[in-house]
């Protein structure tokens, strides 16, 4: 069933508005704070629809990325009771504990590697504020974390090319695919913990 590639298409189509780096930006910002789809679907075909501003991508997405942490690290710091009954509605508030224990053990490595992994960013960014991390150990962990992981993803788009780009035409189906059967294991393994 190739349903990943007219969304593909669909996403590259929209990657060459003349708003989208606003777009990229906004979806940055609300990822790292409240928002479930990561940056990474908007920079990839953006960055495949425009190599030469790649980089450029990758700053806004990091930047964006980062303000939006801090977004999350305000909710933490000033509203964490009021989202609680939220964060356990949604079956979150395992995953703020878990979060809040890594900051116990880890503080600046734990947000660093929540930025640059798939870990959801934003439940590190929330407890951080709740747990009154440092807050300039706090942005530095992020602009490197998520900087990391954004300007890599340019990177391997910018320096792969049209091969790159037509290897993940032929493959995006299949990588769909696997993307969703991984999600639904790791939501099942997370439910049973």
């Amino acid at each position: 069933m190739k349903i990943f590639s007219a969304l593909y298409d669909r996403v590259l189509r929209w990657a060459a508005h003349p708003y989208a780096e606003r777009y990229l930006a906004g979806l940055s910002f609300a990822e790292s704070s409240f928002f479930p789809i990561p940056p990474d679907v908007m920079l990839a075909p953006m960055t495949l629809a425009k190599p030469k501003r790649g980089w450029r991508f990758a700053t806004v997405t990091t930047v964006a990325s980062v303000a939006g942490g801090l977004a999350g690290y305000l909710i933490g710091w000033l509203a964490l009771d009021a989202i609680e009954p939220l964060l356990q509605s949604t079956g979150k508030w395992d995953g703020y504990v878990r979060a809040t224990e890594w900051f116990v053990a880890w503080g600046f490595w734990a947000v660093l590697a929540a930025g640059f992994s798939p870990i959801p960013y934003k439940v590190f960014t929330i407890a951080a504020g709740a747990m009154h991390m440092f807050l300039p150990a706090f942005v530095l962990a992020s602009l490197i974390g998520r900087g990391g992981r954004f300007f890599l993803v340019a990177g391997l788009i910018v320096l792969g090319g049209e091969p790159m780009e037509r290897r993940l035409r032929t493959h995006v189906d299949m990588l769909g695919w696997i993307v969703v059967v991984l999600g639904v294991i790791g939501v099942v393994i997370w439910q049973m913990r």
